[in-house]
């Protein structure tokens, strides 16, 4: 048996052109998308928003100077390289694709010998975090396709933000940050020079916001988020940083309220307080991209500088990290070897992280419970 390995992201579009497709994929997603209404008039409603929004965020992508597109497809087809170069390294051959929820590559065109963890391919989301929005959605976006949701199998890697070695890389990453050790060409926009007196900067761990009807429906990603940031910042007292640490959120659209407080407010409290200097890590994100090089990189620096903030620092994405690349290779390895072992998975991911019952959906589960 070939070993395979299918990385998944949520994804974005490569140039303009692709941007109506990955604005349909996106909001068309009932878990993305997710509204208090039936479907027949969620969905008109997704497409309506998707072609409302398609300017404005063509401008956004133009701005950014990649082609009129994001570089998160292309960021993951990096990693995606250099994960399979470090899996090669044990001496086995590996075949490593990437695909995409939202956009291309098209997660949607595969066949099930790369999407059914039971032909023997592995698979990795890149989310750190459990959220109904990403791996429950992606799951079920399998699941039209495999009859069964995916994510009970031991071949399906379990998002990984408790796990030590990926809390000790993104900690690592900061303090190579802080002290100027990251090199250019690794990072996209990177500013590589050491930060002075970093030890007592004020660092914000920003996150992606999710409505709060998602965590009342039993997502878990709140809580997740929340222990994430006490872990990470256990790590980093060990090394010496001394300075305040602060969860907010980012990325709030529509009027529904979203998990807080909000990364813009969390920046004015700041200000208020006189605080002068502020370094912000996407805390939930592993790829650099609109959410990281934009709006933490442009439009939460312009916030911070305008309520006072003198010096602020944007702290990149994992992306090719090798401390980093190496937690993911052991994942694949613990995956390969739980598949190869015959084991099962103890109880529902969908059910215990996501609120989602699997009996009530007449979805299909093959994990014990």
């Amino acid at each position: 048996m070939k070993n395979r390995l299918l990385i998944l992201n949520l994804g974005g579009p490569r140039n303009s052109d692709e941007i109506p497709k990955f604005l349909s994929d996106l909001f068309e997603d009932p878990f993305v998308f997710d509204l208090p209404l039936p479907e027949f008039l969620r969905m008109p409603l997704a497409r309506k928003v998707a072609s409302s929004r398609s300017e404005k965020v063509q401008e956004t992508y133009a701005s950014m100077g990649f082609g009129g597109g994001s570089p998160l497809v292309s960021e993951t087809e990096k990693q995606a390289e250099a994960l399979k170069k470090l899996l090669e390294e044990s001496g086995e051959k590996w075949e490593v694709k990437i695909a995409m929820s939202c956009g291309y590559p098209d997660l949607r065109e595969l066949g099930p010998d790369w999407t059914d963890p039971k032909s023997g391919t592995i698979i990795l989301p890149l989310y750190p975090q459990y959220s109904r929005s990403t791996v429950l959605s992606t799951a079920m976006l399998l699941k039209k396709s495999l009859g069964y949701c995916p994510s009970g199998h031991p071949g399906w890697i379990l998002p990984f933000s408790d796990r030590i070695e990926y809390l000790e890389s993104v900690r690592d990453l900061i303090l190579d940050y802080f002290q100027g050790k990251l090199k250019r060409e690794d990072f996209l926009h990177l500013e590589a020079s050491p930060v002075a007196n970093w030890q007592n900067i004020d660092l914000i761990f920003s996150a992606h916001g999710i409505p709060l009807r998602l965590i009342r429906k039993g997502d878990s990603y709140l809580n997740e988020i929340e222990k994430n940031a006490r872990d990470l910042e256990g790590l980093l007292r060990e090394k010496g940083f001394a300075g305040n640490i602060h969860l907010s959120f980012q990325s709030r659209v529509g009027p529904s309220k979203w998990t807080s407080p909000n990364t813009l407010d969390k920046i004015a409290e700041l200000g208020a307080k006189k605080t002068e200097r502020v370094a912000v890590y996407p805390i939930s994100f592993v790829s650099d991209h609109l959410e990281t090089l934009e709006e933490i990189g442009v439009q939460i620096k312009e916030h911070a500088l305008a309520n006072g903030i003198r010096e602020y620092y944007r702290i990149p994405a994992l992306g090719c990290y090798p401390t980093f690349l190496e937690a993911l290779s052991k994942f694949v390895f613990e995956a390969k070897l739980a598949v190869e072992r015959g084991g099962t998975r103890e109880s529902c991911l969908c059910l215990t992280r996501g609120g989602y019952d699997p009996e009530k959906e007449n979805t299909r589960c093959i994990a014990t419970r």
